[in-house]
C-alpha cells in the first residue's frame, strides 16, 4: 500500500511540474488572452472617431496580459522609486512614467524573477530610428536603442494590436461596455473624480481585465504611424518614428478619448499624471 501511495504521489508531482510549472503556468495577476482575429480601428460613423483609426483585420497570437495597471507599490518594489506626480498611494496606478521608464521596469522585473528580459537597452548610442529631433515639440534627448527579443519569456509592453484586442474582449462597439461608458464602468473626466483611482475598483471586461477604459493611459511598444491597409499578423508597427503610442485614456479624458480604438502618442521621454502602463508576457 505504501509503495502504491508513493508512486501516486510521484505521478501527482510530475503532473504538477510539467503541467503547471513556471514555463507553462499563467503568472499571478495575469489573464491569458487567447489569440484570434479581429477588426482593429473604428467604423466611420463612431462618435469621436479620429482619422488614424482606419479599420483593418489583425490576427494576434495568445499572450498574457496584466489584470491591472502597474501600481505604485509594484513599481517601487522593482525600481526603488515612485515617479508619480500627484497621487502617491500604493494601490493607485503608477503615473509620471516615460516609455523608457516602462521598458526598464519590464527588464528589471524580469531579472528579479529569473526570467529572460524582453529588451536589450543600449544607452551608449543614439537610436537612428528615433526621429524626434525633427520637431522641437517632440524632442527626445535620451534616444536609447531598444531592441525586442520576441521569444523572451520576460515582461514587456503590449503591442498596440494586442492592447486593442484585449480591451475589446470580443466587442465591436466603441467601448467594451457597449456604445457608451458610464460612471459605473470607467474612471474618466466625466466622473468628476479628477484623480487616479485604486486599480480594479470598476468591473473587469469580459476577459477579466480592469481599467482598460480610463484611470491612466497605458504605454504600448510601437512607434506611432498610420495603420497599414491590409490584413496583419502580430504587427509591431513602424521601424522608426518620433512618438510612441499609448492607449486607453485616463481620468483626465472625456469619454470619446477612452474608446477601444482611440490612439494617442507622445515622445518616449514624456511623463504625466495621467500616463502609466500595464505589462504583458508571451505564452510559453
Amino acid at each position: 500500500m505504501k509503495k502504491t501511495m508513493g508512486i501516486a504521489l510521484v505521478l501527482v508531482l510530475a503532473i504538477a511540474y510539467y503541467g503547471f510549472g513556471q514555463t507553462g503556468a499563467m503568472p499571478d495577476g495575469f489573464v491569458r488572452i487567447n489569440g484570434g482575429t479581429f477588426t482593429m480601428g473604428s467604423p466611420a460613423n463612431e462618435p469621436g472617431r479620429d482619422s488614424d483609426e482606419v479599420q483593418h483585420q489583425v490576427t494576434v497570437s495568445s499572450f498574457y496580459m496584466g489584470k491591472y495597471e502597474v501600481t505604485q507599490k509594484e513599481y517601487r518594489e522593482v525600481m526603488g522609486t515612485n515617479p508619480s506626480f500627484l497621487f502617491k498611494v500604493d494601490n493607485l496606478p503608477v503615473e509620471g512614467v516615460s516609455w523608457y521608464d516602462a521598458i526598464e521596469y519590464c527588464n528589471k522585473r524580469s531579472q528579479k524573477e529569473g526570467l529572460t528580459p524582453a529588451y536589450t537597452i543600449d544607452k551608449s548610442r543614439k537610436d537612428p530610428n528615433n526621429n524626434s529631433d525633427e520637431d522641437d515639440v517632440k524632442w527626445d534627448d535620451v534616444k536609447w536603442v531598444v531592441t525586442w527579443n520576441r521569444n523572451a519569456n520576460g515582461y514587456r509592453l503590449p503591442m498596440e494590436a494586442e492592447w486593442e484586442y484585449a480591451c475589446r474582449a470580443g466587442t465591436t462597439t466603441a467601448y467594451n461596455t457597449g456604445a457608451s461608458i458610464t460612471n459605473n464602468t470607467g474612471w474618466i473626466k466625466d466622473n468628476r473624480i479628477f484623480s487616479t483611482q485604486e486599480v480594479g475598483r470598476k468591473p473587469a471586461n469580459a476577459w477579466g481585465l480592469y481599467d482598460m477604459h480610463g484611470n491612466v493611459c497605458e504605454w504600448c511598444w510601437e512607434w506611432y504611424a498610420a495603420y497599414p491597409s491590409g490584413a496583419q499578423t502580430n504587427p509591431v508597427g513602424a521601424s522608426s518614428g518620433a512618438e510612441r503610442v499609448y492607449r486607453g485614456g485616463s481620468w483626465f479624458n472625456m469619454a470619446q478619448h477612452v474608446r477601444s480604438a482611440t490612439r494617442i502618442s507622445r515622445r518616449p521621454t514624456y511623463g504625466d499624471s495621467n500616463l502609466g502602463f500595464r505589462v504583458a508576457r508571451n505564452v510559453q
